[in-house]
């Protein structure tokens, strides 16, 4: 493999440039579409047609106030575009405020949807709207196929109710559920989504569960750092989804991939504040999960709590593997490169156990920038199930404010190749042989995961 261009990071022209690229992405400064769609004139029989493909939710009595429930119309005009033939778009006019209650918009439908959204979506501000209903969905689609949503408009989750009576935010507060995502896929195939700002949810922001064949690109997911299990984009069960050229500052993870999702591609990210991107948790009350096949690179992490990470659970079982994090800058980030085994979300400490999910063919090529903790690489891998076949190339992290950095290594093994600083951990880095093995595995599933998600 040829050693990958460097990157000076003494100059923090480098890093501006890179964040200015990703901000220029967010889908306010998208250009080149048109922010109304252009219906043709009415006369002629194909024109009448055509008007119909078209369907506002203000024909359906939605008023678009911010303050009159729009729910109605939103499920009147969803029933009806699916029951059509052909691509149908679902229209959300610009400069107004379309309060929805959760809403449940399901498949099979006969058409092809797009919800081109130019105004913007709120949900209630008060939890106890959901007295009675589900109280971890909102937007809801699920079952369907060739879905897309588009739009630069916003969709608001109106989370500061929910965050103010979380267990996390105040230890003395029930923990009681709510609406895990904003915008919540299922089983969804061939799906789209880009161009919009999704904000302030009351949980994640946006998750693709049991879906298939997915591109999610240009779009800017925002939340106060403060805000509590706020995870960007969450994917799970999910096989074939590419996530790109996105602007991503939450409460917590940016990304993160959990349980039997493989085949995904993670690119163009900006990234923070938040926990940083991470595969996991995993393993959680002994499950059997496994994460396989994925690619994270060319992105950009700013003051997140941690870098790139692997966290799994005692006592779980499957494995993580022929993951690579590639070509990634990080600015005073925490924890910049972690593996934790031992990882323990919960207010009682977690009991020793022996099984644990199988953590191999893990990459770290070309990881820049500063740490804001002294150990920058960390590796806390099973006594029963160790890490093996890591493979480090071309690291170089420095302290952000001054001092010694080190590594730290339990129960890890694997290779290096080029510059590696700070030095490497691993008891022996093997024979040159099983290093060139690593690399041509690696160029395998690159290429693999290269192919075209849609």
């Amino acid at each position: 493999m040829k050693n990958l261009g460097s990157v000076s990071f003494s100059s923090p022209f480098i890093i501006i440039s890179f964040h200015l690229l990703l901000l220029s992405l967010h889908p306010n400064h998208i250009q080149g579409s048109d922010t109304v769609i252009q219906l043709p004139r009415s006369g002629s029989v194909s024109a009448r047609c055509s008007l119909k493909r078209v369907l506002s939710v203000a024909q359906y009595g939605a008023e678009g106030d911010g303050h009159h429930n729009d729910t109605k119309a939103v499920e009147e005009v969803w029933k009806t575009a699916c029951a059509m033939s052909g691509r149908i778009t679902i229209l959300f006019p610009p400069e107004k405020e379309f309060l929805i209650y959760p809403i449940d918009m399901g498949g099979p439908c006969r058409s092809k949807i797009t919800l081109k959204i130019l105004g913007t979506i709120s949900a209630p501000k008060d939890p106890e709207v959901w007295d009675g209903l589900n109280p971890r969905k909102w937007l809801y689609f699920h079952g369907l196929k060739y879905l897309t949503l588009e739009g630069k408009g916003k969709i608001n989750g109106m989370g500061q109710k929910w965050w103010d009576r979380s267990c996390k935010t105040k230890p003395s507060n029930p923990c009681r559920p709510a609406p895990t995502v904003s915008n919540h896929f299922y089983k969804c195939k061939n799906l789209k989504v880009g161009e919009l700002t999704i904000l302030n949810s009351q949980q994640m922001h946006m998750a693709f569960n049991n879906c298939m064949r997915v591109v999610a690109s240009k779009l800017a997911v925002l939340a106060p750092a403060s805000s509590p299990n706020t995870d960007g984009i969450h994917i799970s069960r999910t096989k074939g989804i590419e996530v790109k050229d996105s602007l991503i500052r939450t409460g917590d993870d940016c990304i993160s991939i959990v349980r039997n999702s493989s085949q995904i591609k993670i690119r163009n990210i900006s990234c923070g504040p938040g926990h940083g991107i991470s595969i996991g948790s995993l393993g959680k009350n002994g499950s059997w999960e496994k994460v396989e096949n994925v690619m994270v690179s060319e992105s950009y992490l700013y003051q997140t709590d941690n870098g790139v990470r692997i966290k799994t659970w005692q006592g779980g079982d499957g494995f993580a593997s022929k993951i690579t994090f590639k070509n990634i800058v990080m600015e005073n980030v925490s924890n910049p490169i972690i593996i934790d085994q031992f990882y323990c979300d919960s207010p009682h400490p977690c009991r020793n156990q022996t099984s644990a999910v199988k953590v191999e063919n893990i990459s770290f090529i070309g990881i820049r920038g500063t740490s804001a903790t002294e150990e920058a690489i960390k590796f806390a891998c099973s006594d029963d199930s160790p890490c093996e076949r890591l493979y480090l190339e071309d690291i170089y992290l420095t302290l952000g404010f001054g001092g010694n950095i080190r590594s730290y290594c339990w129960q890890a093994h694997g290779y290096t190749n080029g510059r590696v600083y700070p030095p490497h951990c691993f008891p022996e880095t093997g024979n040159f042989l099983s290093a060139q093995k690593i690399l041509e595995e690696l160029d395998s599933y690159s290429i693999y995961l290269s192919k075209p998600t849609l």
